[in-house]
């Protein structure tokens, strides 16, 4: 379980804050004082964004890209601040990024995907950050790794930060994919089941890659409970230094929120609460009966464990292995099951009866 303590709700960050969810938005990188203040003052005017996010430094993967503004960016957010009355957040990659930030009044830091799956770099982080009360935000991993993702946010914690949140922006993709990073929200949805009480914001942007799609996945995260949106948005993505592909214009940024179906965690209507427990009660009774058959079913494989022990034959029989895989996708996709699904399930089960037949042989083999 993460050990996170005292965690504060996003509501409780800034006095004004509102509830859940938070829209933060703001430009991929700060480029000139006048994009600033532009894109600043027209996410303003929607009176739905609370939070003016921008990178001040910019971690490339190849130099000669641009890489920030630096220094010079900090100021025109105070200017932000001071014309809009919004707040302001910065990703933070070295201590001294901190100690700018900190100097220039930034309101909340951010730190990136890059530097969170470096344990180094976020320890020295957090060690900076103790005694500054400023809230942190921490991107997952590059990787699909929940435990480096959970522990760059138990060393905030531990270094004092209460005010602390994690930004679902997806993983970097092994293979060419529509969108840019994988979400494989069962990551996010694993973080929160483990700490009820971390806020989860969804980064659709980095996610997406491509404006085309970032509508549809920051409704998927608020369908999933999140509890805010961080979009990169711009006054002329067309000419944005960076990520122009994944930039909204503001209006665009207020069309999305418009449409955007905010749905509740729970509801007050009796008959709703009754229709919801009495489904509930099946799928608890169908997943016990799983469960069993799927006990019975390693039963079986142990005892097909013990007889290839007796006529040493091998544990993978491949061919034995692909029909299954063959008649069960159709038998599932007849029923109306995806064939990932089908596969995945498929495989899980594949790995732990090739393990009782591993141990059934060891032990055959000890004793004897």
């Amino acid at each position: 379980m993460p050990k996170l303590k005292n965690i504060v709700p996003l509501k409780k960050w800034f006095k004004g804050i509102g509830d859940s969810p938070l829209i933060i938005a703001g430009p991929c990188s700060a480029e000139s004082e006048t994009q600033i203040l532009t894109t600043a003052k027209q996410i303003a005017a929607l009176g739905k964004v609370k939070i003016f996010r921008t990178g001040i430094w910019k971690p490339r993967t190849r130099p000669g890209s641009f890489e920030g503004v630096g220094k010079q960016g900090l100021i025109w957010l105070q200017q932000v601040k001071k014309e809009t009355g919004l707040l302001t957040a910065v990703e933070v990659a070295r201590p001294e990024h901190i100690d700018l930030a900190v100097k220039y009044d930034v309101d909340i830091l951010w730190i990136g995907a890059r530097t969170t799956s470096n344990p180094f770099s976020v320890q020295e982080l957090a060690d900076y950050m103790k005694g500054i009360d400023k809230p942190v935000m921490v991107k997952n991993p590059i990787n699909p790794d929940l435990q480096l993702w959970i522990g760059a946010l138990e060393r905030f914690n531990k270094a004092g930060i209460e005010k602390l949140a994690a930004v679902h922006r997806g993983f970097y993709p092994f293979e060419k994919t529509t969108l840019r990073n994988i979400p494989k929200w069962e990551i996010p949805i694993e973080l929160k089941s483990l700490c009820h009480s971390l806020p989860i914001i969804c980064d659709p942007s980095h996610i997406a890659g491509n404006t085309e799609y970032i509508a549809e996945i920051a409704q998927k995260a608020f369908d999933l409970n999140m509890d805010g949106l961080m979009i990169e948005t711009h006054c002329n993505p067309t000419e944005a230094l960076s990520d122009a592909e994944q930039q909204l214009t503001p209006h665009q940024l207020n069309i999305l929120i418009e449409n955007l179906v905010v749905r509740k965690a729970t509801s007050d209507d009796e008959t709703f609460t009754n229709i919801l427990e009495t489904l509930r009660n099946r799928i608890d009774s169908i997943d016990q009966q799983m469960i069993e058959l799927l006990a019975q079913r390693m039963t079986v494989v142990e005892e097909i464990g013990k007889y290839k022990s007796q006529k040493q034959v091998t544990i993978l029989q491949l061919r034995r292995w692909e029909k299954i895989v063959t008649t069960r996708i159709k038998h599932g996709k007849a029923l109306g099951l995806s064939e990932e699904f089908v596969k995945k399930l498929l495989q899980l089960v594949h790995k732990e009866s090739i393990q009782r037949q591993t141990e059934v042989m060891s032990k055959i083999k000890s004793s004897k």
